[in-house]
């Protein structure tokens, strides 16, 4: 099963009722959208673990769509305290990693899922132990394909040196207004703080090793003042989304869809929304045929410097 190019992340599924999370998943399937994204932590609003994957996986079921025509990833190794939404820690051991799987396909109502990743990079990792409990997974069919999540080029070579598959995805915040990903690259050679490669030089090395960069919170401002589109807070930005909307005969959505699969990484990317009027707008940026000067002309709206 290949999976579409845009995700529906299910975070926040746990707190829709099960008519709107099937409305849900029916407005992204009638678009194309076979690919889901979830993890064993999320479930913030019903305050327990596994939460939103068994809303998702109920809704599933009501919109009768086969499992063979979905592609679904989780990801697992962080412990959660619900009670305040603070990570307790990070934990790659055999007992945390296999039972937080054999939870989620309970939840998801599935025997596998066909991916699975790594969620956080946890500082006290044995590479040998964790590619003892991957092969473990995949030898018993629970999972098809693996990957990580908020990882550096180091930390996914080290998991890779003991791994007899590869390392297929990081899944790494990026969007119009969280960009780091790609400004140390054009700041190479200079003392400004974009100059500082806070992540390896993770872009360049994933499409070296064939590894796809799926992007979370992509419509999020990486400030206080929350998602980007319509607000106050960033006037430069929603103006020329508005005229690339005008330009492109779409919406401001789409047009920061668009800008994020524009990028010849072939990035994924991961839509939050549980609106399906919202949904359907960034879904169809996958349609938007952007110019490289409105690639540019995005980027310095929402606030980078091009030295």
């Amino acid at each position: 099963m290949a999976a579409s190019r845009i995700a529906l992340g299910v975070m926040r599924m746990d707190v829709l009722n099960k008519y709107d999370a099937a409305n849900v998943l029916n407005t992204v399937l009638k678009r194309g959208v076979n690919f889901f994204d979830t993890a064993d932590i999320y479930g913030f609003g019903a305050g327990h673990a596994h939460a939103s994957s068994e809303v998702f996986g109920t809704a599933l079921k009501d919109t009768g769509v086969e499992r063979s025509d979905v592609f679904i990833q989780t990801k697992f190794g962080i412990l959660i305290d619900y009670s305040n939404g603070s990570a307790r820690r990070y934990d790659s051991s055999v007992k945390n990693l296999t039972e937080s799987l054999d939870g989620e396909l309970v939840a998801l109502g599935t025997d596998y899922v066909d991916s699975v990743l790594m969620h956080r990079p946890d500082p006290l990792v044995d590479a040998d132990e964790f590619a003892n409990v991957i092969d473990t997974l995949i030898s018993s069919g629970k999972v098809r394909h693996v990957g990580v999540s908020n990882m550096d080029p180091w930390q996914i070579e080290y998991l890779q040196s003991s791994l007899k598959t590869h390392i297929q995805v990081d899944q790494l915040q990026f969007g119009l207004m969280h960009t780091p990903i790609i400004d140390a690259g054009i700041h190479v050679n200079m003392s400004d703080d974009d100059a500082i490669s806070r992540e390896g030089g993770i872009l360049p090395y994933s499409r070296l090793r064939n590894i796809t960069i799926q992007a979370w919170s992509p419509f999020q401002s990486d400030t206080q003042y929350g998602a980007f589109i319509g607000n106050p807070h960033f006037p430069e930005l929603n103006n020329e989304l508005d005229r690339q909307a005008q330009k492109h005969n779409t919406t401001l959505n789409a047009i920061a869809t668009a800008w994020v699969l524009y990028h010849p990484a072939n990035i994924q990317i991961i839509l939050g929304s549980m609106n399906p009027q919202r949904l359907s707008q960034m879904i169809d940026g996958d349609t938007v045929q952007l110019e490289r000067q409105d690639w540019w002309d995005l980027y310095k709206a929402a606030g980078h410097r091009v030295p």
